[in-house]
């Protein structure tokens, strides 16, 4: 059995304060996926650093901004800090000065923690965002055709369907459900990657992100933003996908993920 938690923890100090090393501790988790770590490798608390596992970090240059991370018990063959390490058919430079993608290979088994960036705040920075998802499809699918099993874990800042948001009726024109973005997430399931939560359970309304204005999460108005997205080989060994709920860290709540095996040594 491999566990796999996916988290944007929207400040690993703040929801370190709020008792999410805690909780981690008992999940006996194989690999965790970070986003919006919001801090240097300096800056990171002493839980932080839980014991049997390696850990690396992929930080934003701007002080308190974005940046990702990934925790896994088993070392990797490489790890990639930004997406110009992996990828030369495109220049990633502005993202990855942002420190929104690292990578971990494990024989063919390709492992991600990334952090897509939100549009919400600009025209700007949605057609920048726009810049991101029409890139980042032809990697996947090179990943794909060279033969590897990838599980691409974070937040991607979209809600594919209108069942993966509470009001989407009012939220068709906002960033995050806009058509364009839907049929960016489209294109990728059509590569064959697989939204395994959904694929396990077409009809349940999860969510994984909750505005703190006014009442939202108390009323449970949420947006399912944060994936594990599946190759089929690995999709078809995930039994399980549960959103963690019953304790808050952040404004985004852990996905966990259950596979019903050790996939190191699937592809190897």
């Amino acid at each position: 059995m491999t566990k796999i938690i996916t988290f944007n923890v929207n400040g690993i100090r703040a929801t370190t304060r709020k008792g999410f090393w805690r909780w981690f501790a008992d999940q006996d988790a194989d690999v965790l996926c970070v986003q919006e770590l919001k801090a240097h490798a300096h800056q990171l608390p002493e839980e932080a650093r839980p014991a049997g596992y390696f850990r690396y970090l992929h930080c934003a240059k701007k002080p308190g901004y974005s940046g990702v991370a990934l925790y896994t018990r088993r070392e990797p063959d490489a790890v990639h800090f930004g997406l110009n390490a992996v990828d030369d058919a495109f220049d990633w430079s502005m993202m990855d000065a942002e420190g929104r993608f690292i990578q971990a290979d494990f024989g063919k088994l390709r492992l991600i923690s990334v952090y897509f960036p939100s549009g919400s705040s600009s025209p700007e920075r949605q057609s920048l965002k726009m810049v991101f998802l029409a890139n980042f499809l032809p990697y996947v699918q090179g990943l794909k055709e060279a033969g590897c099993d990838v599980i691409i874990c974070g937040d991607v800042n979209i809600a594919h369907q209108n069942i993966d948001l509470k009001n989407w009726r009012g939220n068709q024109k906002n960033s995050g459900f806009l058509p364009d973005e839907r049929a960016w997430f489209d294109q990728m399931l059509d590569l064959g990657i697989v939204d395994v939560l959904r694929a396990l359970d077409a009809t349940r309304a999860q969510y994984s992100w909750w505005s703190n204005r006014g009442k939202a999460r108390a009323n449970n108005v949420g947006w399912r933003i944060d994936y594990h997205l599946c190759t089929p080989h690995i999709a078809g060994m995930c039994s399980a996908v549960d959103v963690y709920t019953d304790a808050w860290f952040s404004d985004h709540a852990p996905v966990v993920a259950t596979f019903d095996a050790a996939l190191w040594q699937c592809r190897e």
